[in-house]
């Protein structure tokens, strides 16, 4: 029996849509890959938020629910940690991301009083990690060539203490309507030791720290050349001085 072209076409994009999705599954710190959830609040579902300003932009939630956990990782000021993306929590490093979906990668720290408790809503958020669009090729890319892993430099000039570590990929092929951005995210309970406190970050609340229409967002990337410039979405980069 013979499909109708446009329910192949159909068939083929849903299918598309489907394996787009991805969940920061595990974190990799001082040499140490931990396992799936330990430490990550998951989700079992890996859709991704669409409502920039709703609350779940934080650290996820509805309609993927998170699963709490009781850990906390250890990690060094002035030391990268990795941030470790599956397609599913059952997935391997060559099953991250359908690479046609393409788009910035961004990292925030928050501190936090209790980082198994606090809800990460609300200021207090500040960006140590972006990577975009260069020459061609999309942040997200490199993390799927890199087998999943996002590499993300911990400052040593903030102040030791409990963070919640947010980590985040945005797909854009649905980006040409507003709202049409999917953003995926999952936070890690850490607690950085060895920082130096020097620093103070201008923060930023989250949600809020991005609008529907921000040209990072909202953005047609099929029409890009490989000279385009793009505009991460989100603040400025904190880096140490």
């Amino acid at each position: 029996m013979k499909l109708p072209l446009l329910s192949i076409f159909a068939c083929i994009s849903s299918a598309s849509f489907a394996s787009a999705h991805t969940i920061f599954a595990q974190l990799t710190a001082d040499g140490k890959t931990y396992a799936v959830s330990h430490g990550i609040r998951t989700p079992s579902y890996d859709g991704p938020q669409t409502n920039v300003m709703s609350n779940n932009m934080a650290c996820n939630g509805p309609p993927n629910p998170t699963t709490p956990s009781d850990k906390i990782i250890s990690v060094t000021a002035g030391t990268n940690v990795s941030a470790v993306w599956r397609h599913t929590l059952q997935s391997g490093p060559n099953d991250v991301m359908d690479p046609g979906h393409k788009g910035p990668v961004m990292a925030y720290l928050k501190k936090v009083t209790n980082a198994k408790t606090d809800s990460g809503v609300g200021d207090g958020w500040f960006k140590i990690q972006e990577g975009g669009y260069s020459n061609g090729k999309w942040a997200t890319n490199t993390v799927i060539d890199n087998k999943g892993n996002q590499i993300i430099p911990i400052p040593k000039c903030i102040p030791d203490g409990q963070y919640l570590l947010r980590a985040e990929m945005v797909a854009l092929h649905g980006a040409r309507s507003s709202g049409g951005a999917q953003l995926y995210m999952e936070c890690a309970q850490i607690e950085i030791t060895g920082g130096t406190g020097t620093a103070k970050p201008k923060t930023y609340s989250i949600p809020g720290v991005y609008k529907a229409n921000d040209p990072g967002l909202l953005i047609d990337i099929y029409s890009m050349k490989t000279t385009s410039n793009y505009v991460i979405p989100g603040p400025p980069l904190f880096t140490c001085q």
